[in-house]
């Protein structure tokens, strides 16, 4: 077994099982990409991948449990050679960081700004993305710290830590009807319109499963991805 073989398994299923594609983003041969895989399984003594004639159309049981490994394996090697670079280069090269636009316009300003002043010769690049894309990007190496508003801990190959808490505020003219109520609940919330992050933003997805766990039907007229 070697990591190039891991590598062609894993790049094997994002590439939807397409030898050929698989092959081209590795860079080597489609010939190259079947032994590799033959032979792992041949040494594995289990089959990985469910065929039709040459073609695979899809991953066997032990071949699924197999990819989740592979990926903490490649991501764990991609961690080790981060960490010599880290020791040999402690104030310069580049840190990529994966976010939200809520981070990247609200939070992360000022951090930047002292990060700078401690690490000048570091070049620092923000990438904006959504939760899912974020989780995507770390566990491909393309990114080295995810910060979203949505919780990550739902993706077993990520260590999630939690570093601040915010909360949902209503927002209305002074004349709103809301203003004078003693109390607003999801019900008097549902009586009118509302304006709110697109799904898989900003805690839309709490907004939602709280109306659907109250048996509530959302108003939502409008959503977007920025505030």
């Amino acid at each position: 077994m070697n990591f190039q073989q891991l590598r062609i398994i894993r790049e094997t299923v994002r590439q939807n099982f397409n030898l050929t594609e698989a092959s081209a983003a590795l860079y080597t041969s489609q010939s190259g990409v079947s032994k590799h895989i033959k032979d792992l399984e041949d040494e594995l003594g289990v089959q990985l991948f469910v065929r039709k004639g040459k073609r695979l159309l899809g991953l066997t049981e032990p071949g699924q449990s197999l990819l989740s490994i592979v990926e903490r394996m490649l991501v764990d090697a991609e961690n080790i050679k981060r960490l010599a670079e880290d020791f040999n280069k402690v104030d310069e090269g580049t840190l990529t960081i994966a976010t939200t636009h809520t981070q990247a316009r609200y939070v992360l300003p000022p951090i930047v700004n002292q990060f700078k002043k401690l690490f000048p010769k570091v070049h620092l690049i923000l990438q904006q993305a959504s939760p899912v894309e974020i989780s995507e990007m770390l566990l491909q190496g393309e990114a080295d710290i995810g910060i979203a508003t949505e919780s990550l801990t739902t993706e077993e190959n990520l260590a999630s830590i939690p570093y601040y808490q915010w909360q949902h505020s209503i927002i209305t003219p002074q004349n709103h009807p809301l203003v004078q109520a003693d109390k607003v609940t999801l019900e008097l919330l549902a009586e009118y319109p509302l304006i709110t992050y697109h799904g898989g933003f900003t805690g839309r997805s709490k907004i939602d499963k709280a109306f659907e766990e109250a048996h509530l039907d959302a108003d939502i007229v409008m959503s977007a991805l920025d505030a």
